[in-house]
């Protein structure tokens, strides 16, 4: 049975990379493409977490408090730390590039008054030609 977890698990995590990737090439919205982006990057993160647990459940933890009683507890709920660590710092620097994508998406607003991808660099390339 828990087998069949992991392996429901990884099927929706491809499902949902693969939604996400389709909405990052196909759609033109920049909008849209950046929900797509944040999206990704969570599935990413979940994927990375998952990994941390799968393979570190037959390992003794790097954090033991030396108790008997609880060692079989213990080695059977814990993860390792390091995923959790660089998921959580990939949290914030991908927080801090989403707001700077974002912010781009509003100038480019303001500068075409669109943001749709080929709608604004056709606008764009006019206001060059026009110069």
């Amino acid at each position: 049975m828990e087998n069949f977890v992991y392996v429901l698990f990884i099927v929706i995590i491809t499902v949902n990379a693969l939604i996400a990737i389709y909405g990052i090439v196909f759609r033109r919205s920049l909008v849209k493409k950046l929900i797509s982006l944040t999206i990704l990057s969570d599935t990413v993160f979940v994927a990375i977490i998952l990994v941390g647990y799968i393979f570190t459940y037959p390992t003794i933890p790097p954090i033991y408090s030396g108790v008997e009683g609880e060692r079989e507890l213990l080695l059977k709920h814990a993860s390792d730390p390091l995923p959790q660590a660089l998921v959580l710092t990939g949290i914030v620097i991908g927080l801090a590039v989403n707001a700077l994508i974002a912010f781009g998406i509003i100038q480019v607003y303001r500068l075409t008054g669109t943001t749709d991808a080929k709608r604004a660099v056709s606008v764009l390339v006019e206001e060059v030609m026009e110069e």
